[in-house]
């Protein structure tokens, strides 16, 4: 790993991901954005993810290591999805990354449509989440949300706040489990900054999504998994459970305010949905 660091600091053009790699202990690395050249890597509980990143138009590679190289851990599975390698899409020539110095509203430049995360391998991809053209209609984002009260308040405030676009995607894997996921993209961060306190708290979000009944913060949602710039506001639903089990959770990044929720018969596994929050968060860093 480190002869593989070191030729990529003499050919800064390459973007290093190293599969085999195995974990070990990092400080939390405070990340330069007068450079050029981006390198972070990441432990914790439930996904691994190593990526790179050159310039500010060159695509970003994100993968995930294989259980067998984990120390530490048995061969069988712990219900991680096996997701295709992502890349983030390049940005327009001379614009800058979100949170790059020069970018005082906090704009994703590249297309939202190609930020949202794909899914797993074998997922049945939910049509509902297509939209037009990639786009979806307001209101049926707002469909995610069980109260009609809810749905009409939740409504006027991102119109008041003048919503731009939403994008998602959703699917359904082998066990059951259906994640949708959310992309509302605003003017600038300091209009998702505003309406953060209205849309979700510190112990639960304000607005029930569907199928929920008492939601609270997530504690086991690993402190290691966060990425830096992305806040996110994870919870988990209380026993007892209704027909499913939800967890859902909310990325302030920039412009962009993004809601992640999987449901599913029984108990929602909370591998799985450490690794999509993880890996939406890096797609939007």
């Amino acid at each position: 790993m480190t002869e593989q660091m070191e030729q990529a600091e003499q050919h800064p053009q390459t973007v290093v991901v190293a599969p085999d790699a195995q974990l070990v202990d990092v400080a939390p690395v405070k990340v330069r954005k007068d450079r050029r050249v981006l390198r972070a890597v990441l432990r914790w509980t439930a996904a691994v993810v190593v990526f790179g990143a050159v310039g500010t138009s060159a695509a970003y590679g994100i993968t995930r290591m294989e259980r067998t190289d984990v120390p530490g851990l048995a061969t069988e599975s712990d219900g991680r999805w096996d997701y295709p390698t992502i890349s983030k899409p390049p940005l327009p020539a001379g614009s800058p990354g979100p949170f790059a110095d020069e970018n005082v509203a906090g704009a994703h430049y590249a297309d939202l449509r190609k930020l949202v995360l794909p899914a797993p391998k074998g997922a049945k991809a939910d049509q509902a989440l297509r939209g037009e053209d990639g786009w979806l209609r307001t209101k049926d984002f707002l469909a995610e949300y069980a109260v009609s009260e809810d749905r009409e308040e939740l409504g006027g405030l991102l119109t008041d706040n003048g919503l731009r676009h939403v994008a998602a995607r959703g699917w359904t894997t082998g066990d059951g489990t259906h994640t949708r996921i959310y992309l509302l993209q605003f003017n600038t961060a300091a209009v998702v900054d505003s309406i953060q306190e209205d849309v979700f708290g510190f112990d639960s979000p304000r607005y029930m999504v569907r199928g929920a009944s008492e939601v609270h913060t997530d504690e086991g949602f690993p402190e290691k998994a966060t990425i830096e710039d992305v806040q996110h506001y994870v919870y988990a639903e209380a026993k007892p459970y209704g027909a499913t089990n939800e967890r859902q959770a909310y990325l302030k990044a920039g412009d962009t305010l993004a809601l992640i929720v999987q449901s599913r018969k029984g108990t929602a596994q909370a591998v799985p949905f450490q690794q999509t929050v993880v890996l939406q968060s890096q797609l939007l860093s």
